[in-house]
This record gives structure tokens, sequence and C-alpha cells, in this order.
């Protein structure tokens, strides 16, 4: 065979082999590692990039991702200390620092996510399940975090998967225990307002009392002032009256019987008395 003969050979066997993905050379990307595998065993691994060879058909490669990867899991219930259900959504940051072990124990890098998601769901719910709704919404969720991030990642080292953070994205109340809360706050609300009505009414009755109150003790002292001008003033009248008397008797009656001609006769009225009437007696004078 010639050697043009022989190139073509040699070029066809390779081409052949890449049709079949059975190439002697692989590229490790610079955000990769590798792991190359001979009959099911790891034989190398490689955290440089770069150009490699293999043995076609009796080694593999298996690729891991060296970035710092997300974990998003979908929603999942979480049962708290005070025996409330969460529907709990949490993501976390994690990387590969070992990925000769991750291939030992789960052989792909979606193995070591499953696991993954087994050992921060784990810890959730142990760590949820010591503290109370209020505490897990609002006070100490930041120090949960904590306590979660460290624990998951003492438990993953192992496998050589490193944890940085987890975080809940969401946590919501399932939908039967939302219609319940809701129904609870809205009769704790309907308590509240019967209290702030009755409390009002209460109010309003004191202040309708005292106005009451007040109104009696003003026209009291009206009446008793009334009573006093009146007495001094019929006093006074009388006072003068007896003065008047004492000046001149018979001037004075005289006076007095004028006034009640003029109030008796008044209007055309009709007085059916006797002649002789004391009444009449300035009439008869002439």
């Amino acid at each position: 065979m010639t050697r043009q003969g022989l190139i073509i050979a040699v070029a066809a066997v390779v081409a052949g082999l890449f049709l079949l993905g059975a190439a002697p050379f692989f590229v490790v990307d610079v955000t990769q590692n590798a792991i190359v595998v001979q009959l099911g065993k790891p034989v190398r691994n490689l955290t440089e990039p770069g150009l490699y060879l293999k043995i076609p058909f009796f080694e593999e490669v298996t690729y891991f991702d060296k970035r710092l990867l997300d974990y998003d899991s979908d929603a999942q219930d979480v049962i708290t200390q005070d025996k409330k259900t969460l529907l709990l959504d949490n993501f976390a940051k994690w990387r590969i620092t070992d990925p000769l072990k991750v291939y030992q124990n789960f052989q792909s890098q979606r193995g070591a996510l499953q696991r993954l998601h087994d050992i921060i769901y784990s810890e959730l719910r142990v760590e949820l399940g010591r503290h109370e709704l209020a505490e897990i919404v609002s006070t100490t969720r930041a120090e949960l975090m904590r306590v979660v991030t460290q624990r998951a990642n003492e438990k993953a080292s192992p496998y050589g998967i490193e944890i940085q953070d987890v975080r809940i994205k969401r946590a919501d109340l399932p939908e039967q225990n939302e219609k319940a809360v809701f129904a609870r706050m809205q009769a704790e609300r309907e308590r509240q307002a019967k209290q702030y009505r009755a409390e009002g009414a209460e109010e309003a009755q004191k202040i309708r009392s005292e106005a009451e109150k007040d109104r009696e003790i003003i026209l009291a002292e009206a009446y008793k002032q009334a009573e006093e001008l009146r007495g001094a003033g019929d006093a006074k009248a009388f006072k003068v009256y007896a003065d008047a008397y004492r000046q001149d008797p018979k001037f004075f009656e005289f006076t007095r019987s004028m006034d009640a001609y003029k109030k008796t006769f008044k209007d055309k009225s009709t007085l059916v008395m006797s002649p002789d009437s004391e009444f009449f007696r300035y009439l008869k004078q002439r």
C-alpha cells in the first residue's frame, strides 16, 4: 500500500470513529472537569481545559460543571413546630469540588443533583420543624437559612459537593389552609368590628347621659335664677304698691279700680253683677 493510500485509510478509520461517536479525541472546556472511565472504572481526573486522547470503545468521558450552580426545587410541604403546614419553595447555590467523588457516588451530575435535593429538603424539614410559623416568615428566617446551609454542606461534603447558600424563595399556606386562615381572619375582624361598635355605642350613651345631666343642671340653675329674679321683682313691686298705698290710700284704691275696670270691660265683655256691688262704687259717684 502506498503512503497516500495509508493516509487515506487512516483518515477513513478516524472519520468512521467520529461517526460512531468513538473518536479518540475529546475536549475539556474551561468550565468543565472530566472523568475518563475505562470499562466502568475511573482512570483519569481531568481538571484543566484542553484537547485529550482516549481509547475508543474502551474509555468514556463524563463531564462535570466546575462553575457555581443553581438548584431550584419544586414547592414541597413542611410542618412547623406549631403544626402549621407550609408550601415551601427554596433554592440553593452549590458547586462540585471533587468530580471523582461525585462520579464514584452518583456516576453523573444529575445523580448528584438528586442527592443534593434530598439533603437540603431533609435539613429544611428538621430545622423548620423546630420553629413556629411566625418566626419562619418574619424574625428568624436569616438565622434558619444559615443553619440549614451549614448542616447541608456538612452532609454534602463527603460526596464532593459544596453548598454555599440555601434560601427560601417563597413560603405559602396550602389552599385548604389558606381558606381556613382566611375564615379565621374574617371571624376575628368581625369580632373586632362588633367590639368597636359596642364600645362606640357605650361611649355614645355616656356622652348622651352627660349631655342630659348637663342640660338638667343648666335648666335647674336657670329656673332657680328665674324664680329668684321673679321673687325679687314681686317683692319690689309689692314694696312699691305698699309705699304708694301708704302715701294716699284713696287714690291708690281709685287707680287700682280703674285698672280693674279697664281689664274687665275690655273687648265688649259682658258682666252680670248686682248694681249695688262694691265693684261699681266709683262708677256711681258723680
